[in-house]
């Protein structure tokens, strides 16, 4: 069996290779280098994973707040050690299973959300006169379709979408695939958007800074995650949104959207790619709280 440090070493080049954000691997570099500290501390010079134990994540997980993390900061290192273990599985070797490791749950924050005018207002942002402004028409259209993962977003290839179908499959980090469906206006700005494209590259949203050469490899082309939230941003200011949102906000309001509309609970949940319904069901009570606002403010004015 490997050494931990060499585990860990594997793992962090898979996660280069699958193409994770510069700052998802930063992160998680930094937590599973933590915790290999950690457990060489322990009096362990050369551990292995074999000595990694729920015992010894205990004494880990006792031992973070003591160094003054949040607890929010203290689930992303059990997060990072959960994911690195069920790779090692993935791997063929034996270790703890990933999922008796209990993460701490920070307080739940305040769900963001869209009004439709503030949505219109976002989606209509972008100047249409250059191949910037009409990508970043079709990502916004995208992410208020389907609400994507920007994580999903950026790895869209364009030969994977039936855009006479208005459909594609995506498959999650955890192997399950759902079929997303676009809207017509989504579908109509993607073609827009790729009409004006003189590439071969197989991404569907592209880096447009700078001079491309036809020679580079194709994931060198790729918009990253960060720059998605980049340009959610600078929308977001250019329009003075009160409310500071980001891609994942999109995918808050377009979840409300449905529940609002009458969706069941049931298909959002698919529509989302959530694996637990009670993931789903946080929108519920904001949606709950939106119906009993308009049945106060209509039906005996709150009396």
């Amino acid at each position: 069996m490997p050494k931990l440090s060499e585990s860990i070493e594997s793992y962090l080049f898979s996660l280069d290779n699958d193409h994770f954000s510069t700052l998802t691997f930063r992160n998680y570099k930094h937590y599973l280098e933590r915790f290999l500290e950690f457990v060489i501390s322990r009096g362990n010079k050369k551990p292995g994973i074999k000595h990694i134990n729920l015992s010894l994540v205990k004494e880990y997980s006792n031992f973070l707040p003591k160094i003054g993390l949040s607890l929010k900061t203290q689930g992303f290192h059990l997060i990072a050690l959960r994911s690195f273990l069920r790779w090692v599985r993935e791997k063929g070797y034996n270790s703890l299973e990933p999922g008796s490791i209990n993460i701490p749950k920070a307080q739940s924050a305040k769900l963001k959300f869209l009004t439709g005018d503030q949505i219109d207002r976002l989606l209509n942002a972008p100047s249409l006169s250059t191949i910037q402004g009409k990508r970043d028409k079709a990502i916004l259209e995208v992410l208020f379709s389907t609400g994507l993962r920007i994580s999903e977003l950026v790895k869209l290839n364009r030969d994977k979408l039936d855009l006479e179908e208005r459909e594609f499959g995506i498959m999650d980090n955890g192997g399950r695939t759902r079929i997303v469906f676009l809207s017509n206006r989504a579908t109509d700005w993607i073609k827009k958007y790729l009409s004006s494209r003189k590439d071969h590259f197989k991404p569907l949203f592209l880096r447009h800074k700078g001079k491309i050469e036809p020679s580079v490899p194709d994931e060198k082309t790729r918009l990253t995650p960060r720059s998605i939230q980049r340009m959610v941003k600078k929308y977001v200011r250019k329009i003075n949104l009160p409310v500071d949102a980001s891609p994942h906000t999109i995918r808050h309001s377009y979840a409300a959207d449905l529940l609002m509309a009458g969706a069941d609970i049931r298909s959002v949940q698919k529509m989302l790619g959530h694996k637990n319904i009670s993931t789903t069901q946080i929108y519920t009570h904001v949606t709950n709280k939106q119906l009993r606002d308009i049945h106060e403010a209509f039906h005996g004015r709150g009396k």
